[in-house]
């Protein structure tokens, strides 16, 4: 019985899709299936399930599942009298995003400010290094920002961070008032933004 077999047409091509992605992910086809399988599964499933279903290898379903435990982006549960492991996605799409988020964070992006930060306090020996290190800078204070960012978002609640991406290019142009009559750093602005969308979420939750 073949993977057409056991899944109807549409959780295929969406099992297919995150298998064919995995690797622009930076996981493996193997993982990116598995993991396809438990978010779209109306309940939690167990290794042999996922083994059958999707037809890999036991060793292989075990292998993935540590893997994705280890991204934390599955739950394990058990059941009253059954000895096996379930595994779950978490319920609330912002939280998987959210913890993907983190994790891509802390594996590729913090090395690489660690990186920068290093390079920066060498002393350069000539015009050619001053030219990389200053440019070395601009990476750094780019990317350093946009974390900054990062962080503001991750401390909002869900409702609100969903409010302010739906903003769109209503920020845009607050931000490009901002550059024009204020003279205050992005930020700035873009705290006013997210304090103002916080702030309605508040009022918003009172009224009900």
């Amino acid at each position: 019985m073949t993977l057409q077999n056991h899944l109807p047409p549409l959780s295929r091509q969406f099992v297919a899709h995150f298998g064919e992605m995995g690797s622009k992910w930076g996981i493996n086809r193997t993982v990116g299936q598995i993991y396809a399988l438990i978010f779209i599964s109306e309940r939690a499933l167990n290794a042999d399930e996922i083994a059958e279903t999707l037809e890999f290898s036991r060793s292989n379903v075990s292998m993935g599942l540590k893997e994705l435990q280890g991204w934390r982006l599955v739950n394990l549960r058990h059941q009253p009298g059954d000895r096996r492991e379930y595994f779950e996605a978490p319920g609330d799409v912002w939280e998987i995003f959210r913890v993907l988020a983190q994790e891509r964070r802390r594996r590729e992006i913090e090395p690489t400010l660690s990186m920068l930060r290093m390079a920066m306090l060498e002393e350069p020996g000539n015009d050619v290094e001053r030219h990389a290190q200053a440019r070395m800078r601009e990476m750094h204070d780019l990317i350093d920002q946009l974390m900054v960012w990062f962080d503001d978002v991750q401390r909002l609640a869900p409702e609100t961070a969903k409010q302010l991406m739906g903003m769109g290019s209503a920020v845009t142009r607050v931000l490009e008032l901002k550059d024009r009559m204020t003279g205050r750093a992005p930020a700035a602005a873009l705290k006013s933004v997210t304090a103002a969308g916080a702030e309605k979420s508040v009022k918003g939750g009172k009224g009900r």
